[in-house]
């Protein structure tokens, strides 16, 4: 086995013979399309991938810094690596992500095995210092962030071989302007900055020609493209002209900021066919003195005021939501008030958590913090409450009947077939055979904290 690096006028290109790697991701749907995009490279220089550490000649982890746990399993996972790579020195492990933005090159303290950190704008520069490392150039780091909108919007072409889906993730814009008190995005992901529209047709258009039968228009603040681009375009033009893109049969996107979210983006959903009716609205707090305090420049009176808007528009969707407990100063009462609130909207679903202050961050700063005893105690009553509207929910559609778009057999039960709805939501039913991609109407028989049961129409 071996490598040659040829210099070309621009970069090294490189082919890498019997060589493999491995890819290790936390975090949001960005990571996983970063995850992805990071094999095609790997890909088109000669790699194949492995899901086996011990055979893999290159290890990249696509970390997280949003909460404290992702950051542990990924300093863990460096700590198995360090060990098959004693038995295999030439193996090279790279840190990819926001928590190689944070970090940076502090990682390598304590880490000598570790041959390179990527910031989150320059995975196309991967290549290059894996081709370098080779030529015994030792460890490097690449971790500027753009400084002009057009800067690090070059997504790399998709690995047609790596992790076959119906599904894929297209990035529209990157980084963020918000600075909610609580949040480190906008340290490690950068200045907002959308893509042309003309760049995410053609990748849709890649995509489709690839078998891909969904899409899921990605960014920080998806209600907030188009903002940076020479020629202003609305998030709600983009999903109308991604609608005209043949063979693609459903579009999603993440995530919504309440405060952005348009009646003009609310009738683009309703009226183009392929936008599903579900979006996730990151509310965060349900008393508007804590939102205050998030920077989140909204209130509880627009949250209700946009959930009653899109539900006006579209009865069948599916609103998710994150809600954040335990914030600095939160009291009692201010808890109270989010309780009411995902009381009152009854979303379908939502991701809760507890505040952990994280470094760079106003709210980490904060003297009140909150101990963890109230947090765990206050985030276990608003998920029991959760839990059972989303399973009160999912027991109402027992009965109904909804066009299911099948990815294949169920990891569980390979007498069963396993799909998403347009809402989003997972439905498994008897089924076997190879009909990935096709979308086939099934009646749900039973409701289920995580999705549905069913049997085929």
């Amino acid at each position: 086995m071996g490598w040659v690096c040829y210099p070309n006028s621009h970069s090294y290109t490189m082919t890498a013979v019997d060589r493999k790697f491995i890819i290790f991701t936390w975090g949001c749907q960005m990571n996983e399309d970063d995850a992805e995009q990071i094999a095609g490279l790997l890909m088109q220089m000669g790699y194949s991938p492995t899901q086996i550490a011990e055979e893999a000649d290159l290890a990249v982890l696509v970390t997280c810094s949003v909460r404290a746990k992702p950051e542990q399993k990924a300093k863990s996972k460096l700590g198995e690596l360090r060990v098959i790579k004693e038995s295999n020195p030439s193996m090279i492990i790279g840190v990819c992500g926001c928590m190689a933005q944070k970090e940076g090159e502090q990682l390598r303290k304590h880490r000598p095995y570790l041959d390179f950190v990527v910031g989150t704008a320059n995975i196309s520069r991967i290549p290059d210092l894996i081709c370098q490392i080779q030529r015994k150039r030792g460890f490097l780091s690449s971790l500027e962030l753009p400084r002009a909108p057009k800067d690090a919007l070059i997504v790399p072409k998709r690995a047609g071989r790596y992790g076959e889906s119906i599904k894929s993730f297209v990035p529209v814009m990157y980084g963020c302007d918000n600075f909610c008190s609580y949040c480190v995005v906008p340290f490690v992901r950068g200045k907002e900055r959308s893509r042309e529209v003309r760049d995410i047709i053609s990748e849709v258009e890649q995509l489709s020609k690839m078998g891909r039968k969904e899409i899921t228009l990605l960014g920080q603040n998806v209600n907030s493209y188009g903002a940076t681009l020479q020629e202003p375009t609305k998030f709600a033009q983009l999903l109308r002209k991604i609608n005209d893109v043949d063979g693609i049969q459903r579009i999603r996107f993440t995530t919504s900021h309440p405060k952005d979210l348009s009646d003009d983006l609310i009738n683009a959903m309703a009226e183009t066919p392929k936008v599903c009716e579900h979006i996730h609205l990151a509310v965060q707090s349900g008393d508007d003195d804590i939102l205050e305090q998030m920077n989140r420049r909204y209130d509880t009176a627009h949250i209700r005021e946009r959930v009653s808007a899109l539900r006006s528009a579209m009865p069948d969707i599916a609103i998710t939501t994150d809600f954040l407990v335990g914030f600095p100063g939160e009291t009692e009462d201010q808890f109270e008030n989010t309780v009411r609130l995902a009381g009152d909207l009854r979303f379908d679903a939502a991701f809760m958590f507890a505040f952990n202050p994280i470094p760079k961050t106003a709210a980490a700063d904060k003297s009140n913090q909150i101990s963890e005893s109230v947090k765990n105690q206050r985030l276990n009553r608003l998920i029991k409450l959760q839990n059972c509207i989303t399973c009160e929910i999912n027991d109402a559609s027992i009965g109904k009947t909804y066009p299911v778009l099948i990815e294949g057999p169920s990891p569980r039960d390979p007498n069963r077939l396993t799909g998403l709805t347009r809402q989003n939501k997972t439905v498994n039913f008897p089924g076997s055979g190879e009909i990935s991609g096709q979308q086939i109407d099934v009646r749900i028989t039973e409701g289920h904290l995580y999705g549905f049961v069913g049997v085929r129409v």
